[in-house]
């Protein structure tokens, strides 16, 4: 991507869990100037229908929020009918969300982020023709 990277979840209570980092620093969107924050916007979009063409939620929850680690970057959260939390992904407590028992194995990680890729190179083939 040109304007972020894709970033698998450490931890995975939603399966599929992905970051979009933004390559520049800064913690608004209205501080970026208009073409890159039209193409960040656009490719978080592309990388959230990969997460969800990859991971097939019932519905996937978009976040930009920032007050924790203020530089800018999208939480992007698959999310199904058997959750354990039913509300807002932040309802949720911490120490679920990153608990050793959704740390996924290396090799878990390998096969999310070989689905996630897929599913992008996919998407992004689809553009190019």
């Amino acid at each position: 991507m040109e304007t972020g990277y894709v970033v698998t979840g450490d931890h995975q209570l939603f399966h599929g869990y992905t970051l979009f980092l933004c390559k520049r620093h800064e913690t608004e969107l209205h501080y970026l100037d208009a073409d890159f924050k039209l193409k960040f916007l656009s490719e978080m979009s592309l990388v959230a229908e990969a997460v969800f063409n990859a991971f097939v939620p019932d519905k996937l929850n978009y976040e930009l929020l920032g007050n924790g680690d203020s530089h800018m970057h999208w939480h992007l959260f698959p999310r199904r009918a058997s959750d354990q939390v039913h509300g807002p992904v932040w309802w949720t407590d911490k120490t679920l969300m990153s608990s050793d028992d959704v740390k996924p194995s290396g090799e878990q990680l390998e096969t999310m982020q070989t689905l996630l890729l897929g599913a992008l190179e996919k998407l992004t083939d689809n553009l190019s023709r």
